[in-house]
C-alpha cells in the first residue's frame, strides 16, 4: 500500500516546486528592488507575505492558526522561537506572523541561485560549523533588536524529519536574555506530515491543513544567564505539550 503514494506524492511535490520556482522567477525583479535599500525591506518582508500565500494556496495547503495572543498584542519586537520539522515552517511563519521579522538561515544557502538574495542584506546566514561564523550572526541579530526588529528562529538548529522535537540550543534564549525581549513560541503541530524532510520518493507530501499555534509570549525581563537553560527549557515544554496533545488524539 505504500508504494502506491510513491506516484501522487512525487507528482504533488513535483507540482510544488514547480509552483515555488514560478513565483519566485515572476516576482524576483521586484524583490531585486525592493532589497536593494534598507528602507525597502518591509515592503519586501510584505511581498514575501504574499508569495507565501502563492506558495501554499496552489499546491493545496490551507493555514489553521490557533492564537493564544492576537495579532494586535504581539511584542512590538521579540524573538520568535518555533520547532522545524518541515520546509513548510518556514513559508508559513510569513502567513503566522504578520509584523516584520528578521530569520536565520544555514550558510548553505549563499549557494542557492537567486535564493540567497534574501540573506544578502535582509536575513542572517549562519554557519553553525565555525564558532565565529556563530558568534557574528548573533551579533548580527543583536543589531536587528536594537533596531527594534523581531527575530525568527528554529532553536534546533535542524529539521526533524520525523516530526519529533529535537533539543534546543541556547543561542535563541542568551539572545533574548541579554536583549531583555519577550520569547513568542510558535508550534508546528504537523508539517511534517504535509511536505517531509527526506527523500523525493519516499517521503511524505500531499495537500490538507496545516495546524499551528501561536502562545503568549514568554517574558525575560530581569533574567540573567543564570537563567538561560530554565528558559530554553520552558520554551521547549510548551511546544514539547502541543505536539504531545496533538500526536495522542
Amino acid at each position: 500500500m505504500r508504494y502506491l503514494l510513491i506516484i501522487p506524492r512525487t507528482l504533488w511535490k513535483t507540482l510544488f516546486v514547480f509552483n515555488f520556482g514560478i513565483g519566485l522567477l515572476v516576482m524576483y525583479p521586484l524583490f531585486y528592488i525592493l532589497l536593494s535599500k534598507r528602507e525597502w525591506f518591509p515592503k519586501a518582508f510584505t511581498l514575501k507575505r504574499f508569495w507565501a500565500w502563492w506558495i501554499l494556496l496552489i499546491p493545496g495547503i490551507i493555514v489553521k492558526v490557533k492564537r493564544n495572543i492576537s495579532i494586535s498584542e504581539l511584542p512590538e519586537k521579540a524573538v520568535y522561537c518555533a520547532n522545524h520539522a518541515s520546509y513548510l515552517d518556514i513559508v508559513i511563519n510569513y502567513i503566522v506572523v504578520p509584523r516584520y521579522f528578521v530569520s536565520m538561515g544555514k550558510q548553505e544557502i549563499d549557494k542557492a541561485p537567486l535564493f540567497r538574495i534574501f540573506f544578502r542584506e535582509m536575513n542572517i546566514l549562519v554557519d553553525r560549523k565555525s564558532n565565529t561564523g556563530s558568534h557574528r550572526a548573533f551579533m548580527r541579530a543583536s543589531q536587528e533588536l536594537d533596531k527594534g526588529h523581531s527575530m525568527f528562529l528554529f532553536p534546533e538548529g535542524a529539521i526533524s524529519s520525523s516530526g519529533k522535537l529535537l533539543n534546543f540550543k541556547n543561542g535563541a534564549f542568551r539572545l533574548a536574555i541579554e536583549k531583555q525581549v519577550p520569547i513568542v513560541p510558535i508550534t508546528h503541530l504537523n508539517n511534517w506530515k504535509l511536505l517531509q524532510n527526506g527523500g523525493f520518493f519516499k517521503v511524505h507530501g500531499r495537500p490538507g491543513i496545516s495546524h499551528v499555534i501561536v502562545h503568549k509570549p514568554v517574558s525575560t525581563a530581569g533574567m540573567t544567564e543564570n537563567d538561560l537553560v530554565s528558559l530554553r527549557n520552558q520554551v521547549r515544554d510548551i511546544i514539547l505539550n502541543d505536539l504531545n496533545q496533538y500526536n495522542n488524539k
